[in-house]
């Protein structure tokens, strides 16, 4: 299996799970060296709620979806303020915070704790769709079939169940890729459904949209001037990132609603406090 920063011995709960709220729909590349200068930067809960939660959305970086550092500053708050700072081990209890959903739950659960815990990314649904189901494709969304299979896969034993997800989770990213699978490399080959069955083709998953000329493009180099400047920016700061007007007041309205930017009283813009 590869070598991963959130892998390695001594990993601690919390940085468990700031890797997985990375990791949501952004390549292993581009979420490594963001997260080893997270925690370097803020090891434990406390040191993150400690600090506005604009460095936050400022030391995202270009990971995209900076949403996703607003609630890891709100799940870091509530640990602070209500745990000690103390990641639970509960995925029931991991589901109550901030940004915190079924996977990232369950992740955690298995991976930072050892549970025997079904853990049902993009690459395990892969998997277990062409070995067990032969299928190429797994549904759009999990469905209680795919919950249910992956709990009766899992091994007995918590810490053996624990590496097992992790190391379907690399079959499905190394091996049983989308779009190359490498078959003749499958350590359970001889067992896949979909390879026995002559990988017959299904529909794939609709691709996610264009970047391109979209909202989110405009977002971005919004929020990448916001992130560069030391202070409050002017609207014609911001007015230069983009020839249309509408989209860029649409953009820019979206940030302010999602809490990634704010204004001071001389109508300037700025990350949140």
């Amino acid at each position: 299996m590869s070598e991963l920063a959130w892998r390695e011995p001594g990993t601690t709960p919390w940085a468990v799970l700031v890797s997985e709220v990375m990791l949501q729909q952004t390549p292993v590349n581009r979420v490594e060296p963001v997260f080893r200068m997270w925690m370097t930067r803020w090891p434990a809960p406390a040191d993150l709620a400690a600090e506005p939660v604009g460095e936050a959305i400022r030391a995202w970086g270009r990971l995209g979806y900076p949403r996703r550092a607003v609630r890891l500053h709100a799940c870091a708050t509530a640990l602070a303020d209500d745990s000690d700072g103390v990641v639970p081990s509960d995925p029931a209890v991991l589901r109550t915070l901030p940004g915190v959903g079924e996977y990232t739950a369950a992740a955690v659960a298995a991976f930072a704790y050892g549970h025997r815990v079904s853990v049902l990314d993009t690459n395990v649904r892969r998997v277990l769709a062409r070995a067990c189901r032969g299928v190429q494709w797994p549904p759009g969304q999990p469905t209680a079939a795919e919950r249910a299979l992956a709990d009766e896969l899992l091994p007995q034993v918590d810490d053996v169940a624990a590496r097992w997800s992790v190391a379907v989770m690399e079959l499905g990213a190394l091996v049983c890729t989308a779009r190359s699978p490498d078959c003749a490399s499958c350590p359970v080959a001889a067992q896949c459904s979909w390879l026995t069955a002559g990988r017959p083709a299904t529909d794939a998953p609709r691709r996610a949209q264009a970047f391109a000329g979209t909202d989110r493009e405009v977002r971005g180099r919004l929020m990448q001037v916001l992130r560069t400047q030391d202070g409050p920016v002017s609207r014609s700061l911001l007015d230069a990132q983009w020839p249309d007007h509408t989209q860029r007041e649409r953009a820019l309205q979206s940030l302010l609603d999602d809490g990634l930017a704010s204004t001071d009283a001389a109508g300037r813009f700025h990350l949140p406090s």
